[in-house]
C-alpha cells in the first residue's frame, strides 16, 4: 500500500445535496467527500496539518459527479482512499457491489462479507461511517422490510439520490 504524504488537499463543489467537501491526498486518491450538516462529516476546520485548497486534484471526480446528478453516469472511476478499520473497508468494499438503481438491506451487506447475523449491527455502524458519500453508495442500503433508514447526509438526500438513481 502506498503511504501518502500528510498533506491533505480539499476542494468544494455545489451540487444539488448542497456544497460538498472533498478531500484527498497527495496521489490524487479521494478520501473523503461529506455534505453540509452530515453526521460524522469532514468539515475545513477538522483538517490538520495545513490543508491546501486546490481543485486540480479532483478534476475527474468533479466532471464525473457532474454526470452522475445529471443522470448521464452510473458507475463512478476514481481512487478511494478512506481511512477505516480492516472490518469498515470490507463493509464499503461491499457497498461498491451495489448497482446503481438497486438497494440492498443491511443484512443482505453483512452476508456479502461474511459476517453473522448478529453482526448486522456493526454493519450499520461502519456503513454510517462511510467517508465517501455518493461515490460509495451507502444510499441504496435500505432496512430489511424496505424502510429508508438512516443515512449520515440526512434522509431526504438519500431520497434524492434513490430518486435520481430510479429505485424509488
Amino acid at each position: 500500500m502506498n503511504t501518502p504524504s500528510a498533506t491533505t488537499y480539499y476542494t468544494t463543489l455545489a451540487s444539488p445535496l448542497g456544497e460538498l467537501l472533498l478531500t484527498g491526498d497527495a496521489a490524487g486518491a479521494l478520501t473523503s467527500l461529506s455534505v453540509p450538516g452530515q453526521k460524522g462529516g469532514r468539515t475545513v476546520e477538522q483538517l490538520r496539518d495545513g490543508p491546501v485548497r486546490d481543485p486540480a486534484p479532483f478534476t475527474a471526480v468533479a466532471d464525473q459527479l457532474d454526470a452522475y446528478f445529471a443522470g448521464e453516469l452510473k458507475e463512478f472511476d476514481v481512487e478511494l482512499r478512506p481511512r477505516g478499520t480492516e472490518f469498515r473497508r470490507r463493509v464499503w468494499d461491499a457497498l461498491d457491489e451495489v448497482p446503481y438503481g438497486a438497494t440492498t438491506s443491511y443484512g443482505a451487506v453483512a452476508a456479502r462479507i461474511g459476517a453473522s447475523g448478529v453482526a448486522v449491527r456493526a454493519v450499520g455502524g461502519a456503513i454510517g461511517a462511510n467517508p465517501l458519500l455518493i461515490v460509495r453508495p451507502c444510499h441504496r442500503v435500505i432496512g430489511a422490510g424496505g424502510a429508508l433508514t438512516g443515512y449520515a447526509g440526512g434522509l431526504e438526500r438519500k431520497v434524492r439520490l434513490l430518486t435520481l438513481e430510479g429505485s424509488l
